[in-house]
């Protein structure tokens, strides 16, 4: 037996390799891609700098200037706007903190908000070291009622009245499940910030929606809207219930796909359970000898 654990050590040996060429990979593209712009707005800001300085050459100098520069960045960089054309749309209003505090429970962290305080630096640390996890227990009891309606029921109908196989109508069914949750939250959101937001390109509108849902949050793109709408903070909370209802959706989608039989498959390829020394416990066992879509079940069909 020991020639398959040496095989097993060789598929986790191609899998980290895979991996790490995916990370160069990804590098290149981007430093590829990024490197170039950055240069060239680097460029301009420094022209516009110095261009300014000519201009007021009798009255500012670069040494009265740098320090007011400074500052508007270690502002900005707070999610402050130190320049004085902005709506005034204040960051720390109900509306807008709960908009923070979902985006921290998520792990979201756009990083367009901060806290300034030491205190709210302090509370913020143990409000997540509780949340997150409390966050985390709440999505998972949420996905254990949803999945035998969004996924097992609408599988096990088609397969009992059409008698197709149940692999055909997972896989259809995780498809189709993906491709509605990309259309009602991606698309149909995207289309609302495009028109909303005013500067946004729909494909920034597109970018937005993806990153805020895979919760990678990069903060670049944050929707703001205007503080002179009646609707305002109406606004700003509906954007919170899109975030968490949202990252639901996206959850729901992504386990009924590792459900499928490929998926699993491909997953006990590179971690085959052989040797396991772990035993599965009544209640998992139970369930997983009624998930009509586990790999053995459908082996056994076919």
């Amino acid at each position: 037996m020991g020639w398959l654990h040496l095989g097993a050590s060789w598929r986790y040996v191609l899998l980290l390799g895979a991996y790490l060429l995916y990370l160069l990979l990804g590098a290149g593209v981007f430093s590829a891609l990024e490197a170039p712009p950055e240069r060239a707005l680097l460029a301009h800001l420094r022209e516009a700098y110095l261009h300014l300085l000519s201009q007021h050459r009798e009255c500012l100098s670069e040494e009265q200037l740098a320090p007011l520069v400074e500052q508007l960045l270690e502002a900005g960089g707070f999610g402050v706007s130190g320049l004085g054309n902005v709506s005034g749309d204040p960051n720390w209003d109900f509306t807008s903190a709960l908009f923070f505090t979902a985006s921290v429970l998520t792990t979201t962290g756009y990083g367009h908000t901060v806290p300034l305080s030491a205190w709210g630096k302090i509370f913020c640390i143990l409000y997540s070291l509780l949340g997150i996890p409390f966050t985390l227990l709440f999505l998972a009891v949420l996905l254990r009622y949803l999945l035998p309606v969004v996924s097992d029921r609408p599988v096990q109908c088609v397969h009992r009245r059409w008698g197709l196989p149940v692999a055909h109508v997972a896989l259809a069914h995780a498809m189709a499940l993906g491709a509605l949750t990309a259309g009602l939250f991606v698309l149909v959101p995207a289309v609302c910030f495009w028109a909303l937001e005013g500067g946004w390109t729909f494909l920034e509108s597109v970018y937005f929606c993806f990153i805020s849902l895979s919760t990678i949050g990069l903060g670049d793109f944050v929707p703001r809207g205007s503080a002179q709408w009646p609707w305002h903070e109406l606004y700003e909370l509906s954007i919170t219930v899109y975030l968490l209802v949202g990252l639901l959706a996206v959850l729901v989608a992504l386990e009924t796909a590792h459900r499928l039989q490929e998926v699993r498959a491909l997953v006990r390829f590179f971690a085959p359970d052989s040797g396991s020394s772990f035993p599965e416990d009544d209640d998992r066992r139970e369930i997983l000898s009624r998930d009509q879509l586990a790999l053995s079940t459908v082996s056994g069909s076919t």
